[in-house]
């Protein structure tokens, strides 16, 4: 009893340690996500308005005219170079590339990505790509706990802990989703449920989202009408619409992949797949200027279910065109907020299909809206408790919970059943 005693304490001291060091990789991790969104606008301002500024950029207000087509051109010519002479391993959305240093590298992260990762991603962003933001943050995060862990004394398990502790602290100062951040790390990047890693990970995404409130401000990520009690009936349609989703998540993935796999037959040098991906990106800003950067605004919009079936139609499919071409062709982007705006978007028109035509089935077009946007996110990525929570803490709707409960595990079992991997693990597989 003496030893087992002793070892517990052992035990018990040493997740003491690394919980602590986490608290310092969620700092980190606040801050330098802070740093990113103002790098982003900064490159957004410089870009699209010749001007330095920090403040909230949008590039749908450009007046560049045709000269629009250049600029993503021009972006991804500059993380082209990043990636050939830099590192090749900035290239893709970020969550699959931790994964792959977690199971196959000791959650060992080469410290120049701590700087080259976000670096590229604001390049790309703010030249115009239809990405987020978060699975670069999550990325660099991941790197900081990992190169923190390389840097002292610890096992290759608390290793891990440290990066998924920086990536779940990424999240949560990217989203303000600090519970949704964990559940991420442990559904995607932990594989365990366990006290010694979720008590290091949760402190770091309480330090990160600490930071965000002091930095950005406590407002929902994403305001949207206050969601009444679903009856029975709705809820139902809830539930099938969340089959619907995840059969377009499978869509999407699959196609996202297909993509990589033409871009990897061409007879040039991947350093030149984005420029050709780019040219998609200028043409579809140039036709529809919405489409280019996060796009917060349409997401908010599907929420809201303030734009016409046909105007929502067409925004979605030129960003997906834009989106699926440029980070197919191996560039720096994220994929989270490009699936809340598919998602929001189907779930907006399904949403207003049902309250023209089937008024008495209850279904509220920003509710079927956020189903979508969480439902796309639990197919495509097989995070089902993230997605949940993560729309719940994004949009402050706690009548919102069953509704998203409901479609998020139908569109999670749909995923399931069509595809054996999730666009997280495609490539890893």
């Amino acid at each position: 009893m003496t030893a087992l005693g002793s070892t517990e304490r052992r035990e018990d001291g040493r997740t003491a340690r690394i919980a602590a060091l986490a608290v310092v990789v969620g700092v980190t991790g606040g801050l330098v996500a802070a740093l990113l969104i103002s790098l982003i606008r900064l490159i957004t301002h410089l870009a699209f308005e010749g001007r330095a500024s920090l403040a909230p950029a949008d590039p749908s207000q450009h007046h560049l005219g045709a000269v629009v087509i250049l600029i993503p051109i021009i972006g991804a010519a500059l993380v082209s170079v990043m990636a050939r002479w830099g590192s090749e391993a900035i290239r893709g959305h970020g969550i699959p590339e931790v994964m792959d240093r977690i199971l196959h590298a000791d959650s060992r992260i080469p410290a120049k990505l701590t700087i080259l990762k976000p670096l590229s991603a604001a390049i790309a962003i703010g030249t115009g790509g239809p990405f987020g933001s978060e699975g670069p943050i999550i990325a660099t995060g991941g790197a900081l706990g990992s190169l923190l862990g390389q840097v002292l004394r610890v096992t290759a398990d608390e290793r891990k802990i440290l990066l998924a502790a920086g990536a779940a602290a990424g999240m949560a100062a990217t989203f303000g989703t600090p519970v949704a951040a964990v559940l991420l790390a442990i559904e995607l990047l932990l594989f365990e449920f366990r006290a010694r890693s979720i008590i290091p990970v949760a402190l770091a995404a309480c330090a990160a989202t600490a930071v965000r409130l002091i930095l950005l401000g406590n407002d929902p990520l994403y305001p949207m009408p206050t969601v009444m009690e679903p009856s029975g009936v709705a809820l139902a349609c809830y539930a099938i619409l969340g089959l619907l989703i995840g059969a377009v998540s499978v869509g999407i993935t699959r196609s996202l992949y297909a993509v990589e796999d033409l871009f990897e037959r061409l007879p040039i040098h991947w350093m030149w797949w984005p420029l050709l991906g780019a040219v998609v990106v200028g043409v579809a800003g140039y036709l529809d200027p919405r489409i280019l950067g996060v796009g917060p605004e349409n997401i908010i919009n599907s929420l809201a279910a303030r734009l016409t079936i046909t105007a929502t139609a067409a925004l979605l499919l030129l960003k997906f065109l834009a989106w699926v071409a440029y980070l197919g062709s191996g560039t720096s982007g994220g994929t989270l907020a490009p699936l809340f705006t598919f998602g929001s978007g189907v779930g907006a028109i399904v949403g207003m299909l049902a309250a023209a035509h089937f008024p008495e089935l209850g279904v509220a077009p920003p509710v079927a809206a956020l189903v979508g946007m969480a439902a796309m996110f639990a197919g495509a990525s097989r995070a089902l408790l993230a997605s949940v929570v993560f729309a719940f803490e994004a949009t402050r709707q706690p009548l919102g919970l069953l509704p998203l409960l409901a479609g998020c595990t139908t569109a999670y079992l749909m995923s399931r059943a069509l595809m054996k991997h999730s666009i997280m693990t495609e490539k890893l597989a």
